[in-house]
């Protein structure tokens, strides 16, 4: 039971750090999206993402134009994974 918990706690991780890096991709090439789904992708991963990367932000200033939070963000989250698989592992 507690494998299946942490086998599925570690997926979220992993789809979430895989659209933050979609999300720096996305950053590097703006376009604009002419089809409604692929807004409704873009507006997806803008709004699934806005809430985490804003917590680093106030810490991490941009470097010209360079935001390292995501970096810092995806970092943490791993830091966060293991603490987190390490604490259910315990039960």
């Amino acid at each position: 039971m507690v494998s299946a918990v942490i086998t599925y706690i570690n997926a979220l991780f992993i789809v979430f750090t895989i659209v933050i890096l979609v999300r720096i991709v996305m950053s590097f090439f703006p376009i604009v999206p002419i089809r409604r789904s692929t807004q409704a992708i873009h507006d997806f991963i803008i709004d699934s993402t806005d809430w985490y990367l804003r917590i680093f932000r106030r810490f991490i200033p941009p470097l010209g134009m360079f935001d390292l939070s995501p970096i810092v963000a995806i970092i943490v989250l791993g830091i966060l994974q293991q603490l987190v698989t390490h604490l259910l592992n315990g039960f």
